[in-house]
């Protein structure tokens, strides 16, 4: 590609705040890190005069900075989290709540605001001054529902804004989410519709309600790029289970809990599986922080007795801490109601964990007939499958190790020669 790129890293040098990535950050800073280090490369950030821009040098600093307050690069041993969850997965639980595991880094938050409050004073360069021909490249969404984040490009008609899409779910599942949700994303789609020179998606049922949305706004010259997500380069190194786990039958939820995750469904499985099976419930973690609309579901974990040996609750984990987390579970779960691609079920395949998910669309897509597939309301079918992954060499877990092996695989060079590709058409 020759384009030059401007890449927006306004939601993504927020992330310093988090202790963890999120699906949509591991898709920001690939995205970031490929267009930064390349040739032309700009950074452009909100800041209190609107937005501006900034070094490339700068941005990928941002970058290191996150990523090393994440963990990312430690060893899973130094994961003080892990080594909680190790514990508490091993021990009688003693309190009257499941038991919650977070990260709480106090000591680094006011480093952390410190590097927020320099992008947001940044005085920089206006975009008005991008690189000519260039791409204006924003993989988060955010903020565009701002208009005054955008109205530089009405003066810069050279420029060609580019929008990664992750999906529309806000607007088709409102029910899932808050309900300020669906006008904001109307807002987000309408400036992506009017605006965007080109759109980039993870999936090809994105890419169809792309399209569809597009044409009911009457636009039908969007060009679409369908390009499937990589993993983070951490979640690529082979991981040993841990042998202090060896004993300890355990199934690994990773998600914000959040109503399109179906976790009480999950729950109300679990706690089937304790009046059947006593001590001999497997263990059930729950990995990712708290979200939104999850009351009842916080009800189950805060007063449930009969849940409380036999699951877990942990947010802040470091990626090598969860790949030697995923490597030793008897599945990873994923009973999400709909999906826009699923990260967390590439992140599973490639750490080795088989996975039981649910039979939608996007995730028959992205892993064919690699999964084992069972429908996001059928409790029992559930059940059943998790009393059948209990034992480590039953024949269903077996053969679903089996079909693991033909996972389709995305490496990161062939995501960023398609999306080069694709802006460099434009």
């Amino acid at each position: 590609m020759t384009r030059p790129v401007v890449y927006d890293v306004t939601r993504l040098v927020t992330r310093a705040l988090n202790p963890t990535p999120n699906g949509i950050d591991r898709v920001d800073f690939i995205l970031a890190r490929h267009f930064l280090s390349g040739a032309g490369g700009v950074a452009l950030a909100a800041a209190a005069l609107g937005p501006r821009l900034a070094a490339a040098e700068a941005g990928l600093r941002s970058l290191t900075d996150i990523e090393t307050y994440w963990n990312e690069f430690i060893d899973f041993g130094e994961d003080k989290i892990y080594e909680r969850l190790v514990a508490a997965l091993g021990a009688a639980p003693a309190g009257r709540t499941a038991p919650r595991i977070a990260r709480r880094d106090w000591g680094v938050v006011p480093e952390n605001w410190r590097a927020m409050r320099r992008w947001a004073l940044r005085l920089g360069r206006p975009p008005s001054e991008a690189p000519p021909g260039a791409v204006f490249f924003n993989a988060s969404q955010f903020p565009m529902h701002k208009e005054w984040h955008l109205r530089w490009l009405e003066s810069r008609p050279d420029v060609r804004p580019v929008f990664f899409v992750a999906d529309l779910l806000p607007l088709d599942a409102p029910e899932f989410f808050r309900p300020a949700e669906r006008d904001k994303h109307r807002l987000v789609m309408g400036n992506i519709v009017r605006r965007a020179a080109g759109v980039v998606v993870a999936s090809a049922s994105v890419a169809r309600r792309v399209r569809e949305y597009a044409e009911e706004q009457g636009r039908k010259d969007l060009s679409v790029c369908v390009a499937g997500l990589p993993v983070a380069p951490a979640f690529e190194r082979k991981a040993l289970a841990d042998p202090r786990l060896a004993d300890t039958p355990y199934f690994v939820l990773c998600s914000t809990i959040e109503p399109r995750k179906n976790h009480m469904m999950l729950l109300n499985v679990w706690r089937e599986l304790v009046e059947r099976e006593g001590a001999r419930t497997p263990k059930l973690v729950l990995v990712g922080k708290r979200g939104w609309h999850n009351q009842n579901v916080l009800a189950m974990l805060e007063r449930c007795a009969a849940l409380r040996p036999h699951v877990v609750e942990a947010s802040g984990l470091s990626t090598p801490a969860m790949r030697r987390l995923l490597a030793g579970a008897r599945a990873a779960l994923a009973p999400s109601f709909a999906e826009g691609f699923g990260l967390p079920i590439a992140e599973a395949a490639t750490s080795g964990a088989p996975i039981i998910a649910s039979d939608i669309e996007t995730f028959r897509e992205i892993a064919a007939n690699s999964l084992d597939y069972v429908d996001p309301l059928d409790g029992p079918g559930w059940r059943d499958a998790i009393l059948a992954y209990c034992d480590a060499d039953s024949p269903r877990r077996i053969a679903a190790l089996r079909r693991l092996e033909g996972f389709p695989r995305r490496d990161a060079a062939s995501f960023f020669r398609i999306i080069d590709e694709f802006l460099g058409a434009l």
